[in-house]
């Protein structure tokens, strides 16, 4: 009975030892964590994060409005995705200079469809923002450039041009971006908003590009139109047009403020080339735009190096055009400038409007086309008259909160 009793407690022991054992040992996690490759494939992608906004989209993704999202890299549409970015979201970009812009490549698709009510902002995310902080929205296209073909964007290794005029790249629609136009070098820089290749089926219209490093809009060829376009405090040009740009504009304002000081060597209102930096000069299909409605103001204490300046082959039609300096201290060389070393816009050119004599602007200070450098002497029609009135109402940028 001793020896039973005794076996006994023994096993009790070894149970009592046992089950405190499997009570300390370690639990093997049962759910994996993210799976990260860089690529945004669906809605519910590890990668699609919100605090951590990177990556190639191959899919159909939406960044919702109630999200407080952070573009901290280089966030790439690509042939056949689309994003779609719901009206009144704000999309921050990390201060990460070259590495961090949105783009959307060929075939790729964004929808971008704010409203008056909720815009899409894409800003900085620094504490104290400047221009130059992010790089910018870069769009590329499958529509004509000049010479044909296609060719590389300027900053990235990317393809833009073809035959498909009508292309559709998606739409922008109440879109403001702010403190864009990260610098590569002193030759290759972002801008605000740039459109490569860009076709007519694209939608783009009440669009802002704001204290941005270099150019606040840049056309590289294509078809599309822009309606509604408030550009302000550009470094360099307000609106620039290159390779064989076809397309319609109608309502721009471009305003240079007296307290933004930054400068490039030839800022512009306007500066409008027929083929890439003047080196094709015999590329078929140059730049050829319609504009109704531009109104050009520097009211900063710097001097513009042209406020319409256009040449290298480029033709336009611009009406309803408005030019003005808003400040004792602000200044121009050149009203409109149509030569160049590299080449003249052509002579089928024609633009009208106004422009206030206040503040020292020489409304007569019309360079022209001549025998000397553009090796005929037939003159474009250019006609500006004395106005005191802005061609653009300032009213249809209300949904933007930038006060004039």
């Amino acid at each position: 009975m001793k020896r039973l009793f005794l076996s006994s407690l023994a096993i009790a022991a070894l149970l009592v030892a046992s089950c405190s054992s499997d009570d300390d040992a370690p639990t093997t996690p049962t759910t994996p964590g993210p799976t990260l490759d860089g690529t945004i494939a669906s809605q519910d992608d590890d990668d699609l994060i919100v605090t951590d906004l990177k990556g190639d989209v191959t899919g159909d993704i939406t960044l919702a409005a109630s999200e407080a999202w952070i573009l901290t890299g280089e966030l790439a549409v690509k042939d056949g995705a689309t994003l779609t970015i719901e009206a009144g979201t704000t999309i921050k970009a990390a201060a990460g200079g070259t590495g961090v812009f949105i783009v959307v490549e060929q075939g790729g698709k964004i929808m971008a469809d704010g409203t008056a009510a909720a815009p899409i902002k894409i800003t900085s995310n620094a504490g104290n923002p400047r221009p130059g902080d992010w790089g910018g929205l870069l769009i590329n296209g499958k529509a004509p450039i000049s010479g044909g073909g296609t060719s590389t964007t300027e900053v990235l290794p990317l393809q833009y041009g073809g035959t498909e005029a009508a292309d559709n790249s998606g739409v922008l629609d109440y879109v403001i971006v702010e403190y864009t136009g990260a610098r590569i070098n002193g030759e290759k820089e972002f801008n605000g908003i740039t459109l490569y290749g860009v076709g007519s089926g694209t939608q783009i219209s009440n669009v802002a590009a704001l204290f941005g490093d270099d150019d606040a809009i840049e056309f590289f060829g294509g078809t599309v139109s822009v309606t509604n376009a408030l550009m302000v405090n550009a470094r360099d040009d307000m609106f620039d047009w290159t390779q064989g740009w076809t397309g319609n504009g109608s309502n721009w304002y471009g305003l240079r403020t007296a307290d933004f000081t930054a400068i490039s060597e030839d800022p512009r209102g306007i500066e409008g080339d027929g083929n890439l930096d003047g080196n094709s000069p015999g590329d078929a299909g140059q730049s050829n735009p319609t504009i109704d409605g531009i109104t050009i103001i520097n009211s900063g204490i710097i001097e513009m190096a042209d406020m319409i300046k256009i040449r290298r082959g480029s033709g336009a039609t611009i009406t309803n055009a408005y030019i003005a300096l808003n400040n004792e201290d602000a200044s121009a060389s050149d009203l409109v400038d149509l030569r160049d070393g590299r080449g003249c816009a052509i002579a089928g050119l024609s633009l009208t409007g106004t422009a206030n004599p206040a503040n020292g602007l020489d409304i007569m200070d019309i360079k022209n086309r001549t025998l000397a450098d553009c090796g005929d002497a037939t003159e474009a029609t250019v006609t500006i008259t004395s106005g005191t009135t802005p061609s653009v109402d300032t009213a249809i940028f209300a949904w933007t909160g930038f006060t004039f």
